[in-house]
C-alpha cells in the first residue's frame, strides 16, 4: 500500500511515518521546501515538495495513494487568524478536494478534541457523541478552524469519500518542538504554578500511541465514517504531570498554586497586551494553556478501544522520559 502523510515533519506525522516504515510500507510525504526532512530521509520516506495551498503538489502527492493521513495544521496556542485559516481550515479543504480528485482509498483526518469547543467545567465525560463547536472565546482561532476543517471532512464523507477522523488531545513525545522547550524553561526558572489544586486529570497522549490509532483507523472497514477520541495514556493529574517532567529534566517540581480564574484573567491580559503591541512570540501563558492544564473536563477513548482495538502502549512513566531524552539530545553540539 502507498501511505501519504501531510505534516510528516511534525510530531504526530513523524511517528506515523516511523511506524509505517518499520512495517515496510511505502510512505510518501508532502513537505514544504523550508522543512527539515533529515529524519524522513533517514527512514526512507519519499517526498513531494509543496504545501497545502498548492493544488499541483497535492495532486502529485496523492497520486495512486491508498491512504492519506492529513496531520498538517497550524498547531499551538498563538498566531494570527490568517495563519490558522490558511494552514488549518483552507489547507484541509484543499486536501479533501485533492483526495476526491485522486480517488484515494481512505482519508484519515487528524482533528482535535478542541473540535468540541470548550465544554463547561461540569460537563460529563466527553465522548464522540458530544456536538462539535460549543463555546468559544475571543481570538480562539485554533479551535474555530479545527471545527471548520472537520466539518469540511464530514461534508466530503457525505459525498462518498471514505473518511475516518482521529481527535487527539494534547500530544507529547520525541520530536515535539512546541511544548517541551517551554516546559523546560518554565520549570527551570521556577515560574510554573499549579492551576487550581492540581488534582484534575490531564488530557495528554503520547504521539506514537496516536499514530497507532491512525494506522488502525486506516485499515478497518468499521472505522469508515467514524470519529475516535485518542486522548490519554491512563489517569494523570496535573500535579503528577509536572512532577514527571521536573524529575526527567532535573528541576524542582512546582508547589505553588494559582486559582483558575486568576490564571485565566492574567493570561487574557497578557494576550491582549501582546496583540496590541504586535508581539509575534507567544506570551508566557495563554488562556488555551490555562485551559489545557487546569480544566476538569475529561475525554473518553473507549470507542477507539472497542472499535479499533486501540490501546495506549506507551505510558507516562515511559513516554515523558523518552520525550526529555530526545529534547536533551537535540541540545548536544
Amino acid at each position: 500500500m502507498l501511505h501519504v502523510i501531510t505534516g510528516a515533519t511534525g510530531l504526530l506525522g513523524s511517528h506515523l511515518a516511523e511506524q509505517l516504515r518499520a512495517e515496510g510500507q511505502r510512505v510518501r510525504a508532502l513537505v514544504r521546501p523550508t522543512s527539515r526532512t533529515d529524519f524522513l530521509d533517514q527512514i526512507g520516506v519519499d517526498k513531494v515538495q509543496g504545501d497545502l495551498g498548492d493544488p499541483e503538489a497535492l495532486r502529485r502527492a496523492f497520486d495512486r495513494a491508498d491512504v492519506v493521513y492529513h496531520a498538517a495544521a497550524k498547531v499551538g496556542d498563538w498566531g494570527t487568524r490568517q495563519e490558522f485559516l490558511r494552514e488549518t481550515q483552507q489547507g484541509t479543504e484543499n486536501v479533501v478536494t485533492a483526495c476526491q480528485a485522486a480517488g484515494v482509498g481512505r482519508l484519515v483526518h487528524v482533528s482535535s478534541t478542541s473540535a468540541y469547543g470548550h465544554p463547561p467545567a461540569d460537563a460529563p465525560l466527553i465522548d464522540e457523541n458530544w456536538p462539535l463547536g460549543t463555546k468559544f472565546w475571543v481570538w480562539d482561532d485554533y479551535t474555530r478552524t479545527k471545527i471548520a476543517a472537520e466539518r469540511a471532512v464530514w461534508a466530503a464523507s457525505a459525498a462518498g469519500l471514505p473518511v475516518s477522523v482521529i481527535r487527539p488531545s494534547w500530544l507529547y513525545g520525541p520530536r515535539d518542538r512546541l511544548s517541551i522547550a517551554r516546559i523546560d524553561r518554565s520549570l527551570r526558572s521556577r515560574r510554573v504554578r499549579l492551576i487550581g489544586p492540581g488534582n484534575n486529570l490531564m488530557n495528554t497522549v503520547y504521539a506514537g500511541n496516536v499514530a497507532e490509532a491512525c494506522r488502525l483507523a486506516a485499515l478497518k472497514d468499521e472505522a469508515v465514517g467514524q470519529a475516535f477520541n485518542i486522548t490519554n495514556d491512563g489517569q494523570l493529574t496535573q500535579r503528577r504531570y509536572f512532577e514527571l517532567y521536573a524529575a526527567a529534566l532535573g528541576h524542582p517540581p512546582p508547589t505553588k498554586h494559582y486559582a483558575f480564574s486568576v490564571a485565566w484573567n492574567g493570561a487574557f491580559v497578557m494576550e491582549a497586551a501582546y496583540r496590541l503591541l504586535g508581539i509575534r512570540r507567544p506570551p508566557f501563558i495563554t488562556r488555551y494553556a490555562v485551559w489545557l492544564l487546569g480544566r476538569s473536563t475529561f475525554y473518553s477513548s473507549e470507542k477507539a478501544q472497542k472499535v479499533l482495538g486501540w490501546r495506549s502502549r506507551v505510558g507516562y512513566e515511559e513516554g515523558i522520559p523518552l520525550t526529555v531524552a530526545w529534547y536533551r539530545a537535540q541540545q548536544q553540539p
